[in-house]
């Protein structure tokens, strides 16, 4: 039985397998539409979520299996004082298989320890969010056509942002590959995360302003700050408009600079770069309907079922 807990859980060779699963399941959707029959996702989100719940629900009713699941912990036994691990034991009975999203770090890690089931990492407070790093990467393969040779800025809340810090840890195994973090001081880049890169020697740079970094970027990846990770209200308050991207910062980028964003977003995109063609942020939300069925199938086995 394997797990998604973190993206490097799939090698480099096998993610690259996991993307041309998912180009042939967006190009031939009736040829999969009946591969999970029988089969069932439980969705136990302990934190709001809108894509990533409904994305993976969407996925695997897309396969022909169906859902269960809570979309808050305050709808699920852990308002009693249920355990994560006992949870997992339980819907380990009606399930074939799980995402889970929990505030906690290494939420993700008890479950799989604990559960008879794939388990997929849906989201683990502020550590790591594999399936949102795959479908970045496969929303940047998709419109650089590759993987390597590029710089990657990544702006906003650094500190908290565990889709960033999947993406890098990612993106560092690729070759070519060069970082600008953007962020202001007390939000930066984690000590974990660029020391990796170091003893990768992977390149990188850290500043705080994002029209200084702007013009030398082929990815510009966009983050709220994010109100529930912060302890002090008032620090929230100071730092959530540090960054806002609007046509006249845009204008200074390349013309083929794709504007990723892991939604939600709250002001930090104004509204005007929706209609540029660099804005790719609503394309990753299709993109990763299939990168989570090509993730379902992996994980229960299926993906071998059929040729692509």
């Amino acid at each position: 039985m394997r797990h998604l807990l973190t993206p490097q859980d799939f090698t480099v060779e096998e993610t690259r397998q996991l993307f041309l699963l998912a180009d042939d399941l967006e190009a031939n959707p009736g040829k999969y539409a009946h591969i999970c029959d029988g089969r069932k996702l439980a969705t136990l989100f302990f934190e709001p979520s809108t894509r990533t719940r409904l994305s993976h629900e969407t996925a695997m009713l897309n396969l022909g299996g169906s859902v269960i699941g809570f979309p808050s912990g305050n709808v699920s036994s852990a308002t009693k004082g249920e355990t994560v691990a006992d949870t997992i034991r339980v819907i380990s009975c009606f399930a074939d298989i799980a995402a889970i999203r929990h505030p906690k770090e290494g939420a993700a890690t008890v479950a799989a320890h604990y559960s008879t089931i794939p388990i997929i990492n849906a989201g683990d407070g502020g550590h790591q969010h594999p399936t949102q790093t795959l479908l970045d990467m496969q929303t940047i393969r998709k419109l650089k056509g590759g993987l390597t040779g590029m710089t990657i800025g990544l702006c906003g809340d650094l500190k908290f942002g565990r889709t960033v810090h999947s993406l890098v840890e990612s993106m560092s195994r690729y070759s070519g590959i060069r970082f600008v973090f953007i962020s202001p001081d007390e939000l930066k880049m984690p000590d974990y995360v660029t020391d990796l890169l170091r003893d990768r020697h992977i390149p990188y740079t850290e500043v705080t302003r994002l029209e200084d970094a702007i013009p030398e970027l082929d990815i510009l990846y966009m983050t709220r700050v994010q109100r529930e990770r912060f302890f002090n209200e008032e620090d929230y308050i100071r730092l959530k408009d540090f960054y806002v991207l609007d046509e006249k910062k845009l204008s200074r980028a390349k013309s083929d600079c794709y504007v990723l964003h892991p939604l939600p977003r709250v002001n930090e995109i104004a509204p005007e770069v929706d209609d540029d063609p660099r804005a790719a942020y609503f394309l990753q939300v299709r993109y990763g309907v299939f990168v989570r069925e090509a993730v379902i199938l992996e994980l229960l086995g299926l993906a071998g079922d059929y040729q692509f």
